[in-house]
């Protein structure tokens, strides 16, 4: 017979069920026990004592973890054994129905639908695999953020012989009902969508429904900003939206904005709204040099040459062959491509030289050509942009009008919320949007970056690199694209960005900044002279993929140790000056650095 304790007459006793009540058991004060009283089938009073509760519960979880581990060692051995049958299914069913984490089992299960796929009638594997997603339901209201159970339900739907789509559109909507914010059921939502006919604009009006409901469903804006590229494209940039959506959009999004200015989700759709997008692929930029026999392509994105692109030189109309790497030697994705050609520039007479990029899944062909005149040791030819278009979209006269509205907007929400860290970020973006090589709102951006780095301590650093890649766009934009020499001085830089349009540069000098390392410089095959003076240097990583560097100056950084220089023992260095690093405080380190440089002169 179960019982009821009533606290309110704790003291006086307790009221069992059937209205038979028991005295309180005495408790000392020295000892506090809690007593659980039950009457058992004779009348009889029983008490366990929480250690006893808890002994009990030992023992049940032992039981059960034993069940468990028996279970699942008989599963990995059938695995093992390549048993691939319905009593495979039943036993590892067992495991996932409580745990359905379980990825290794989630794997065997798959083997067995495989297996069960070649080797039995389709009839057969239709209704093995619909009694699977039945069972999968049951897993994800265990856990309904499971990543094995949504996978696998993907691998079912996708090996099932006659899979029902809309179905699992409606089982989408049931989830996101109970949690709109379940990201694991939006990526399989888009994995139905895709794999079905579904409406896309229909799609689109499901989000906005789900955001009109709660503004703070980060998921539902990342799914429209996937759907908006694709149902309203915009010809002239890719993975970019028609304008006029585009205005709509942030129209949508600062409603929310204002609703809630602490909700980050909108935020980041916002920001998303004033991407740059992404560049056409073409050939920005061809160098051909006599001293190093190689030419060296600058491409707008990044691409793995012979995988879905083929890069191809040829000079005087003659075909070249030759291995394309990028500037750090490897075959691995890059906008710039370097390739030794040999005997192929040693003559010289005139040579012309042309390079074509294949996109090999639509068959969209670039070209470039240069003329490496006779007596030449060198020539390039480089892409010219419009002053601000470089990294960002040149705006039309309505979305410039809507962004001014916007800013206006914005700035006013500052006033109310002085320290949102998210109106300053986006104050920002949206100056830099509007005023992309900072005449007009420089001191702006560099009040609201510095205010934020005030009142969001924590992402200080990103806010400083931040400040840093807006001050590099602003002069490499304003810049003669032909420049040899670079000055990036007293800039207070934390990060040098878009080294890859600083290609051609030979001299650079970026003293008196706040750098810690030069890895973004292997971008510069071209460089032989690099003043870094006074800053925060801790090592010269990445300067070994500068073939050409000759000179290096390093004054007044942090370089602890002569061992740093060790990746630029394979350069052909003839000056080398690291007078104020504490690694002159180590005795004799002149010798012990030309020993780790050998190319450097003994005076």
């Amino acid at each position: 017979m179960s019982c009821n304790m009533d606290s309110g007459n704790f003291r006086g006793g307790i009221r069992c069920l059937g209205g038979v009540s028991f005295p309180c058991l005495p408790v000392t004060p020295t000892v506090s026990l809690i007593y659980v009283v039950c009457i058992d089938r004779h009348g009889r009073l029983k008490v366990k004592t929480t250690a006893q509760q808890e002994e009990a519960k030992r023992k049940e979880r032992e039981q059960k973890l034993k069940l468990y581990n028996a279970a699942t060692s008989a599963a990995f051995k059938k695995r093992l054994n390549g048993e691939f049958d319905e009593e495979g299914l039943k036993l590892t069913g067992e495991i996932l129905s409580v745990n359905p984490d379980f990825y290794s089992l989630w794997n065997y299960r798959k083997e067995i639908f495989l297996f069960m796929k070649d080797n039995k009638e389709t009839e057969f594997v239709q209704k093995l695999m619909q009694d699977e997603l039945g069972f999968l339901e049951s897993c994800l209201k265990v856990n309904p953020k499971s990543y094995g159970a949504w996978h696998h339900r993907c691998f079912i739907m996708d090996n099932m012989p006659t899979p029902d789509w809309e179905r699992e559109l409606q089982l989408c909507n049931t989830f996101l009902e109970y949690d709109e914010r379940n990201f694991h059921c939006w990526d399989y939502r888009r994995t139905v969508v895709l794999a079905s006919d579904v409406d896309l604009e229909q799609e689109l009006a499901y989000t906005t429904e789900k955001i009109q409901t709660n503004f703070s469903n980060y998921s539902s804006w990342h799914y429209r900003s996937k759907l908006l590229p694709v149902i309203f494209p915009d010809p002239t940039h890719p993975v970019r939206v028609q304008e006029d959506i585009l205005l709509q959009e942030h129209e949508t999004v600062q409603n929310a904005i204002f609703t809630d200015p602490d909700d980050q989700s909108a935020w980041f759709y916002h920001r998303w709204l004033l991407g740059r997008g992404r560049k056409k692929l073409q050939v920005s930029c061809v160098h051909a040099s006599r001293h190093t026999n190689q030419i060296i392509v600058l491409l707008t994105n990044h691409i793995k040459v012979n995988h879905g692109h083929i890069l191809s030189v040829n000079i005087n109309s003659t075909s070249i062959t030759g291995e394309w790497k990028n500037v750090k030697g490897s075959t691995n994705y890059s906008n710039i491509w370097v390739m030794d050609v040999k005997d192929g520039l040693q003559s010289e007479e005139d040579l012309s030289i042309g390079v074509t990029l294949l996109t090999e899944s639509d068959c969209t062909q670039f070209s470039q050509g240069l003329q490496l005149n006779q007596g030449q040791k060198e020539a390039w030819t480089m892409a010219g942009y419009k002053a601000g278009t470089r990294f960002s979209i040149e705006l039309s006269a309505a979305a410039s009008s809507t962004l001014e509205t916007e800013l206006e907007g914005i700035q006013e929400l500052h006033s109310v919320e002085p320290e949102n860290k998210w109106v300053l970020l986006t104050l920002v973006y949206l100056m830099k949007a509007i005023d992309p090589v900072h005449e007009r709102f420089e001191e702006g951006i560099n009040e609201a970056i510095n205010k934020l780095s005030a009142v969001d301590t924590k992402r200080r650093a990103f806010y400083w690199d931040l400040k840093s890649k807006f001050m590099i766009e602003k002069i490499l934009d304003v810049q003669d694209v032909n420049t040899r020499e670079m000055t990036l001085t007293g800039l207070d830089l934390t990060v040098l960005c878009h080294t890859e349009w600083m290609v051609l540069i030979q001299e650079l000098d970026i003293s008196q900044n706040q750098l810690s390392n030069l890895r973004p410089l292997s971008n510069l095959p071209c460089l032989k002279i690099l003043i870094a003076n006074n800053n925060k240097i801790e090592d010269v990583e990445s300067l070994q993929h500068c073939k050409q560097l000759k000179t290096l100056h390093l004054q007044k950084n942090a370089l602890q140790t002569v061992q740093v220089f060790t990746p630029l023992a394979g350069l052909l260095l003839e000056e080398v000056n690291v007078a104020g690093n504490p690694l002159c405080n180590i005795e004799n380190y002149t010798d012990s650095l030309r020993a780790v440089l050998p190319s450097l002169s003994p005076s």
